[in-house]
């Protein structure tokens, strides 16, 4: 019997890396962000705040990481599992540290979990991309 696990993790070189072009989008698209970046058990690894930057933002930020890095897909699919499925909707946003809203997207490295990174601060569709271009900054999958 097997009785341990290797997970791999986010370096701190590229969660910086990460956060640092998601805040680079963020400017491009004249927003300011919280970004937060997740190692493979959902702890922060790194983590950017824009100067005005809305100070609420910085746990939603670091909770987009989580929920991302903690179930391996994008935090805007959280609606498509739930469907029709109204205590599972009522339930998982009612558990702390879980988003259930876009801008928080797994970071795998050739198909392998790593880490999730986090945005919040502008719409989801933006808060979303800045994640990406966290992601293609890293050489991340593309999700």
């Amino acid at each position: 019997m097997k009785t341990t696990l290797q997970q791999s993790n986010i370096t701190l070189e590229a969660a910086l890396a990460a956060a640092q072009a998601a805040v680079a989008k963020a400017e491009s698209l004249g927003v300011r962000i919280n970004v937060g970046v997740a190692d493979a058990g959902g702890h922060l690894a790194a983590f950017l705040r824009m100067p005005g930057a809305f100070i609420q933002s910085i746990d939603i930020a670091i909770d987009k990481a989580y929920t991302a890095a903690g179930f391996g897909f994008p935090t805007a699919d959280w609606m498509k599992v739930a469907g029709d499925d109204e205590g599972l909707k009522l339930g998982f946003s009612a558990r702390p540290r879980m988003a259930v809203f876009g801008g928080g997207l797994p970071v795998r490295i050739g198909g392998e979990l790593v880490g999730g990174i986090g945005v919040s601060g502008a719409s989801a569709e933006q808060d979303e991309a800045c994640a990406r271009a966290g992601l293609e900054a890293i050489g991340a999958d593309a999700i």
